[in-house]
């Protein structure tokens, strides 16, 4: 897979704190989880995606700069194919938005699900495909690709210290293949915008406020 040159710093303790950047990230959205679950119960994802975001950015900030960001946001090369796989790894989510549209039913529900929707893709797809794909171009691709997906993963599963729904094997392996194929496609198009693209629809579609709050049931 062609790896563009991006310009980056790659000093020692630059590079060390992008690796460490997933465990630290981790490691606090599982305390937050576990502290706020306490005082506000499933709720606590709001906390938790705040800090998040925070977190992503300062790492993005810290280490990244503006040459990524403008690779990021430009246009995919090659195939349309990697479009269609992006979008199509997460297809399954329609379903569950026809069968519980009805639970955004009141503001509280409805707010928080679009700025997450809008907000959240670009904020994930710039940490865990961005940057950590950019500082790992050293790795073999299918390492890089592997191991910042399995982390992806084990970030999501934080949720499920306060939400039922997230707790399983299937949550952690449709996140973990997600993470793969949003990878790759990266890898091929030297662009986030059809990874935003399809993150965007996940958790737009996924109802993704009504399933932190466990509103439907795992199975759809």
């Amino acid at each position: 897979m062609p790896q563009e040159k991006v310009n980056i710093t790659h000093d020692q303790p630059n590079r060390l704190l992008v690796y460490l950047s997933p465990i630290i990230i981790i490691m606090i959205n599982s305390i937050v989880a576990i502290l706020f679950g306490k005082i506000i119960g499933k709720w606590a994802f709001i906390p938790i995606i705040i800090i998040e975001w925070c977190l992503f950015a300062f790492f993005i900030v810290k280490s990244g700069n503006e040459n990524q960001i403008r690779m990021w946001l430009s246009k995919p090369k090659g195939s349309l194919l990697w479009l269609f796989l992006s979008i199509f790894i997460s297809s399954g989510t329609l379903f569950i938005f026809l069968k519980h549209y009805q639970l955004l039913n009141s503001w509280e529900i409805i707010v928080p699900w679009l700025l997450l929707a809008f907000i959240n893709p670009f904020m994930e797809e710039f940490y865990w495909r961005g940057l950590l794909l950019d500082y790992t171009t050293k790795w073999k691709t299918w390492l890089a690709i592997i191991v910042t997906s399995l982390l992806f993963a084990l970030n999501h599963y934080v949720f499920a210290i306060n939400s039922e729904l997230f707790r399983g094997l299937p949550v952690f392996i449709s996140t973990f293949l997600m993470g793969i194929v949003w990878a790759i496609t990266y890898k091929k198009t030297r662009s986030l915008t059809w990874t935003i693209l399809a993150h965007f629809l996940v958790d737009f579609l996924n109802l993704s406020v009504p399933s932190f709050l466990d509103l439907y049931k795992a199975g759809w």
